[in-house]
């Protein structure tokens, strides 16, 4: 009974801290992502990068590394890539002792079972003709069992709950990774084009003063991406 205590406690523990953790992972995310994707269309990566230090979030996380990628003439698919599965993996942190506590509480409870009732077998050899004895002490017994279902069931309804808010919120993640990719490789073409439209005619087309240019457009895919 004092392993399932615990075990109710535990869930109790995880599930609050879940569920703060994922709404401080998710929140403000849609605002978040208009507001970068405008400033990627734009071309302003300095703001990009201002709103990203802003939101710590993981959406946030996942975005900055993305950005700094590109400005930086880093790989920026690999960047994001790592991002996610560092975010994913703090997101699933936790969840699989909330699977674990599904299946061990029944199991403790039955074994709590077994035990009282080898006890009450015990008791009904040494005090014969009793049958109360015996009764009484499956009764206690089963009580064990009811526990740990009960137990069980609270841990499953956890545990479903957070493995669809980690669904969602790894859904964003990934809206995430491809509002940065396709805008950075939409500025990436465009650089490239004002750079040959220069070559081309360089007293016409004067290159326009960039507040915060990606270093290298050709290099800042390492061959992800291809300046058409």
């Amino acid at each position: 009974m004092y392993l399932l205590l615990l075990s109710s406690i535990a869930v109790a523990a995880i599930g609050i801290e879940r569920f703060r953790f994922y709404h401080y992972a998710s929140s403000n995310a849609e605002d978040f992502l208009t507001k970068l994707s405008d400033f990627l269309k734009r071309g302003d990566f300095r703001s990009c990068i201002e709103i990203c230090n802003r939101e710590e979030s993981s959406v946030g996380f996942v975005a900055k590394s993305g950005i700094d990628a590109a400005v930086n003439g880093e790989n920026v698919e690999l960047s994001l890539d790592t991002a996610f599965a560092e975010s994913a993996m703090e997101l699933r942190a936790r969840l699989n002792y909330l699977s674990m506590i599904v299946t061990l509480a029944p199991l403790l409870g039955l074994l709590g079972t077994i035990s009282g009732m080898i006890e009450s077998f015990s008791i009904f050899n040494l005090q014969a003709g009793q049958p109360l004895a015996i009764t009484g002490g499956i009764g206690e017994a089963l009580i064990a069992t009811a526990t740990g279902l009960c137990v069980a069931i609270f841990a499953l309804i956890v545990h479903t709950y957070f493995a669809q808010k980690l669904d969602e919120i790894l859904a964003i993640l990934e809206k995430t990774s491809a509002i940065v990719l396709g805008g950075i490789q939409k500025q990436i073409m465009i650089q490239a084009n004002q750079a040959r439209n220069q070559n081309q005619n360089p007293k016409s087309n004067p290159k326009p003063k960039e507040d915060l240019d990606l270093k290298d457009p050709i290099q800042a895919g390492e061959g992800y991406y291809e300046a058409t």
